[in-house]
């Protein structure tokens, strides 16, 4: 019978490896150099992460990857195709994070490259970030991007095999996705969600509402400014669309939960795996000693490891 179990040592600082202590220090001493780091204008933060000078290392640009765009509810979505050398064995939906406010698939290249290196399609969406566009815009371009693969992604792919996914706002856009497509079109057709560091409760659980003020990453007013950016002017915490830990989870696919026991929101995955599996759905829950915020996103043996797993949960789903 499936179960999710983690051991406590994972947790003790014994079991952080020295490199992951160095690059969680480096991220701290980096960010509390910048003074209200609040007060940083968005488009400026946007422009300072594709300049590489970002909190998150810039990877080199992917000669495996296309621009194009798709049809969505209020004009066009652009999306960034992965290819591999072969045939696709299957197709990933990805979703980038930034907490609904920052971020581009551009600087997931790191990330997807390595997949479609072993033999996955990505597709990549620039969803509309708040605060210009707020809720419910990301998940409307996401919703959308998900039923033009159902569309397109025989024909543009050759394989039905289709996963979802992404990291921590592009985790819980890919839930809310997987939510939306069950309850407003009866679809089910994802045959794996790959949810990294994802924030499913954005009305803070324990772990964000008490991390308090070390810019590991982000911190709890970091969190709660993005949620603020989100729903701008409209949506509530405590609707399940918005909360998707609040939903009803039942049908869904097999889940991959990964995150750092460093995270702000690292009850967002405690929580939302032991749910998931309560659903009656599996749920594997696997978590990364010392571990920050998207600590994938890094350089490190543990970021390795991490990119690692979810690597093979998405190849052999």
């Amino acid at each position: 019978m499936p179960s999710l179990s983690i051991a406590p040592e994972l947790f003790s600082d014994a079991a952080v490896a020295a490199d992951t202590k160095m690059i969680n220090a480096a991220i701290i001493k980096a960010l509390s150099a910048i003074p209200d780091r609040g007060l940083v204008p968005v488009a400026v933060v946007r422009q300072a992460r594709l300049n590489g000078k970002g909190t998150f290392p810039l990877p080199p640009e992917s000669p495996r990857a296309r621009t194009t765009a798709i049809d969505g509810p209020r004009g066009p979505i652009p999306v960034r195709i992965y290819m591999p050398d072969g045939p696709p064995s299957g197709v990933y939906l990805h979703f980038h994070g930034g907490g609904w406010t920052i971020g581009t698939a551009r600087e997931n290249d790191g990330l997807n490259d390595p997949l479609a290196a072993a033999g996955l399609a990505v597709v990549s969406v620039d969803y509309a970030l708040a605060p210009e566009i707020p809720y419910p815009a990301a998940p409307d371009d996401c919703e959308a991007a998900a039923l033009w693969l159902l569309r397109e992604g025989e024909s543009l792919f050759g394989t039905t095999r289709f996963s979802i996914g992404g990291e921590s706002a592009g985790a819980h856009l890919a839930v809310t996705t997987l939510l939306r497509l069950r309850d407003r079109h009866g679809l089910m057709p994802f045959c794996a969600a790959n949810l990294h560091a994802g924030c499913f409760d954005l009305r803070l659980t324990p772990s964000a509402r008490n991390w308090g003020e070390t810019p590991l990453v982000l911190n709890t007013a970091d969190i709660a400014r993005f949620v603020r950016n989100y729903l701008r002017l409209e949506g509530e915490a405590d609707h399940p669309d918005v909360s998707p830990l609040l939903a009803d989870l039942k049908g869904l696919p097999p889940a991959l939960f990964t995150v750092g026991t460093r995270d702000p929101l690292l009850d967002d995955s405690l929580f939302m795996a032991n749910r998931w599996l309560a659903s009656g759905n599996e749920a594997t829950l696997e978590a990364f000693p010392g571990g920050c915020h998207v600590f994938v996103g890094f350089v490190g043996t543990l970021a390795e490891r991490g990119r690692a797993r979810i690597a093979e949960f998405l190849t052999q789903a």
